[in-house]
């Protein structure tokens, strides 16, 4: 198998992977989203996010029917579910939010490597049409991994001021 063979089939396998990681993503999103009263910024910042991982599956979809291929039903099926669990998981933790905030920053980096493989596989593989598409990606994920950054600490200041004053703080 030559070079270019093999990494085209890395990369098919990078982009169905990079699918279910964007379909467990919003499963972990959507329910933190439902459940933050008392963080608008943080509520505001995953909405943002979860039209744009909608953005990011449809320019993954785009690039794998330009190949001729699909995306991973059970792939994208069991992840979503272990998304599900984890959200579920962590709305039983008192500090629920400091929780999902520290779990989002490191899901983030996750999917910034991700990415940054599938660019590296693409221009080995010589997919060069889906390297904008794939950029796009990687730079939104960098953007929220920032912002999550940048709202750890108040983040985790309001938890904590909440707490101090009786309120519910985990959400």
């Amino acid at each position: 198998m030559d070079t270019a063979t093999a990494a085209r089939e890395v990369f098919v396998a990078g982009l169905k992977n990079a699918h279910a990681m964007e379909n467990q993503a919003l499963s972990i999103m959507q329910p933190q989203l439902n459940r933050l009263e008392n963080y608008p910024e943080l509520s505001a910042m995953l909405d943002q996010h979860i039209r744009e991982t909608e953005g990011q599956l449809t320019r993954l979809e785009e690039i794998l029917d330009s190949l001729s291929e699909k995306a991973s039903g059970l792939k994208d099926t069991m992840l979503s579910a272990s998304g599900s669990m984890a959200a579920l998981t962590h709305s039983a933790a008192p500090d629920e939010v400091v929780k999902n905030s520290l779990a989002n920053f490191a899901f983030e980096h996750f999917e910034i490597a991700a990415y940054r493989s599938l660019i590296t596989t693409a221009e080995l593989a010589g997919v060069q049409f889906a390297l904008p598409l794939l950029e796009q990606n990687l730079d939104e994920e960098r953007r929220m991994a920032e912002r999550i950054d940048q709202s750890l600490a108040p983040t985790t200041e309001r938890f904590v001021m909440l707490k101090a004053s009786g309120q519910r703080a985990d959400i």
